[in-house]
């Protein structure tokens, strides 16, 4: 049974992933690089776009907690966490990376956070193999939208890019990881709402 200290941290720490104030435990990629002469207009996409990112992040901190929760497996819930843990400073880094853009995280943060979190839980409970073969095809799925952001990206904003970049090596090393653990094939119907659910999200979080 959790403590009342427990849901109090517990409780916290929801609180600062959806508001955008966790710490990162490894140094911003972009932290001695400087900031390029963006136009308005650019501003604007990278801020749209990193907003974007934040969301993801949120929804990976969601997944991580809820699928580590009830992961079967010693392993699997080490996993779980871990791979948490480097999300988590892909979430600051991208929360600070808003701030200097002058911009904001997606109001929707709440939402997206809680539906991540079901999303997480159902998996697990599926058991550990078909939980690991959900982050191999999440992590596929965000691979791919990371690089399409490297395309998108302002060609002067290289403080956004490298973020995106050390984000997309991550998420590959995080499939790769659950995949050597036994993960499962995701059922292609799965995939294709996965992929229909995140084009909502990136298209709503780019705004709002």
């Amino acid at each position: 049974m959790l403590s009342i200290d427990s849901l109090i941290s517990n409780f916290d720490r929801k609180l600062r992933v959806i508001a955008g104030l966790s710490a990162a435990a490894r140094p911003n990629p972009s932290i001695e690089l400087p900031d390029g002469m963006l136009s308005p207009s650019e501003r604007a996409h990278s801020a749209g776009l990193m907003r974007v990112n934040h969301v993801g992040e949120v929804c990976a901190q969601a997944l991580y907690e809820s699928q580590s929760r009830f992961a079967q497996a010693p392993a699997a819930r080490i996993q779980f966490r871990e791979a948490g843990k480097e999300e988590e400073d892909h979430l600051a880094w991208t929360a600070e990376r808003l701030r200097e853009l002058g911009s904001r995280p997606s109001l929707l943060n709440p939402l997206w956070y809680a539906g991540a979190y079901v999303l997480g839980s159902v998996a697990a409970k599926l058991g550990d193999a078909h939980s690991l073969g959900f982050v191999v095809e999440t992590e596929r799925q965000v691979e791919a939208h990371l690089a399409g952001h490297l395309e998108t990206l302002p060609a002067a904003d290289n403080k956004s890019r490298a973020i995106v970049e050390q984000m997309r090596l991550d998420e590959i090393a995080h499939g790769e990881a659950a995949k050597s653990m036994g993960a499962s094939e995701t059922p292609a119907l799965v995939r294709t709402a996965m992929r229909g659910m995140a084009k909502i999200m990136t298209a709503t979080a780019y705004y709002i």
